[in-house]
């Protein structure tokens, strides 16, 4: 357990001990979509590939509301982890599964009735209609699966032990691409194979990521005097879990009401969009990382008292995400052709040119993506989980506004420029917010 200490010793090496097998992790984690698209637009066909895209940003919607509960969920443990309060960490841990469980049940029940609704209010295709459900409706009683593995990843990542998850999430990414072959290409099971694949890994790496924390941490696990109700607990619990639950899915709803957009414009948009999704995920990878990272580090100082490394954690965190977003830029706008070309099959055409053009411009942006990362990060640590929710609701309220408004006129590039405008506004929103929140000298919950 003192290996896992980050209240000592170097902030930036803690940060990126830290965050380099959440990056992994989150490589890994596109690749569970990324493998899909591409089995199927292989073995498949383009229709069934478009549908893959749309069911991503439905996907996502309900996903991120798991993954971002779980966000919420992290602090609070690494909080207690701290603290050295291990009796509290239990009781979170018992708090968590059962109440989170239950709820993830119901959104999967919900999601999965009124699907049909939701794919005609996105203005779907009727050739892409009844692929993209059958693909969703397969996904989305998953959901209690991709629970459990987040929530067990973020409590291994909330006391430092982030390599136990990217272990597991290898085999589980192995596991879907075989199976993906086997459904899609040997057995044509079409976009329900894919589907198929991509649940049974999730559980997968539920199962096995529970099997390792029994084994290696049996310390954090509850017992039965842990299993009681404790209100304040479940009432911090669900407050931190909710914001960053809404925060996440108000990401995705946006993404949505963006896709509704590309989705009125054809097929060949939706396969350009379908594609920059899929890369853009992995050019996020490491910002993502940076951000969980910070909220863990910054999360232990705090329930520690280490007010000054708190202070210290922000601005490291905010000088490597500066610096890799710049690396990301280059690297998006430089291999924007080849990447594109790789996905799409075709280095030509109305898809090509538009995923070419979308990357190029959006590159020029990401610097201010990462550092918002890094804002998100500290500010979710501090516990002043409100204000990234207040950021990205209007960011993605103005990203999916703008779309709307030029998509028309300016294609898939409309997406990208309205969303390096969102990235401009969440940066200076947030950057105010802690110059005030340091100005008053309260780094407190």
């Amino acid at each position: 357990m003192k290996n896992r200490d980050l209240t000592q010793g170097s902030l930036s090496l803690h940060l990126l001990r830290l965050a380099f097998p959440l990056m992994l992790g989150n490589i890994l984690q596109q690749m569970y979509n990324t493998i899909a698209s591409l089995v199927v637009n292989r073995y498949a066909g383009a229709l069934e590939y478009a549908a893959t895209g749309v069911s991503s940003s439905v996907m996502n919607l309900f996903l991120f509301i798991v993954i971002g509960a779980c966000t919420g969920i992290s602090v609070l443990f690494s909080q207690e982890y701290g603290a050295g309060d291990l009796a509290a960490f239990r009781r979170q841990h018992f708090i968590s599964l059962v109440f989170g469980l239950g709820a993830t049940a119901v959104i999967s029940v919900v999601s999965i009735l009124c699907l049909p609704a939701l794919l005609r209010a996105i203005q779907t295709p009727e050739e892409l209609f009844s692929y993209t459900r059958v693909y969703l409706t397969i996904v989305l009683a998953s959901l209690p699966a991709a629970f459990l593995y987040n929530l067990y990843n973020a409590l291994l990542r909330s006391v430092g032990s982030t390599g136990a998850a990217l272990g597991v999430l290898t085999l589980s990414v192995g596991l879907n691409l075989a199976l993906s072959l086997l459904f899609v290409a040997k057995l044509s099971m079409g976009i329900a194979g894919a589907a198929w694949a991509t649940a049974i890994a999730q559980t997968f790496s539920a199962a096995a990521c529970f099997f390792y924390l029994y084994k290696a941490h049996p310390a954090l696990i509850f017992t039965k005097e842990d299993c009681r109700m404790d209100r304040e607990l479940l009432k911090r619990t669900a407050h931190f879990s909710f914001v960053t639950a809404m925060h996440q899915s108000g990401l995705y709803l946006g993404k949505l009401l963006v896709q509704g957009a590309v989705n009125s414009m054809g097929t060949d948009l939706i396969s350009a969009y379908t594609t920059t999704t899929r890369i853009e995920g992995f050019a996020n990878s490491a910002g993502d990382s940076c951000a969980a990272a910070t909220g863990v580090l910054v999360a232990q100082n705090l329930g520690a008292k280490q007010d000054e490394r708190v202070k210290k954690a922000y601005k490291t965190t905010l000088l490597i995400n500066a610096a890799l977003g710049l690396v990301c830029t280059v690297v998006l706008y430089v291999f924007a052709p080849q990447s594109s070309a790789w996905l799409l099959g075709e280095s030509s055409g109305v898809a090509f040119e538009n995923a070419v053009s979308y990357l190029r411009t959006v590159a020029l942006f990401y610097v201010l993506c990462y550092t918002g990362n890094a804002f998100v990060g500290y500010l979710d640590g501090i516990g002043k989980v409100t204000l990234p929710l207040i950021g990205a609701c209007s960011h993605i309220s103005m990203r999916a506004l703008l779309s709307w408004l030029w998509i028309a006129g300016m294609g898939l590039n409309a997406v990208a420029l309205a969303t390096g405008i969102g990235w401009i506004w969440c940066n200076l929103f947030w950057l105010v917010c802690c110059m005030v929140i340091h100005k008053k000298q309260k780094v407190s919950v």
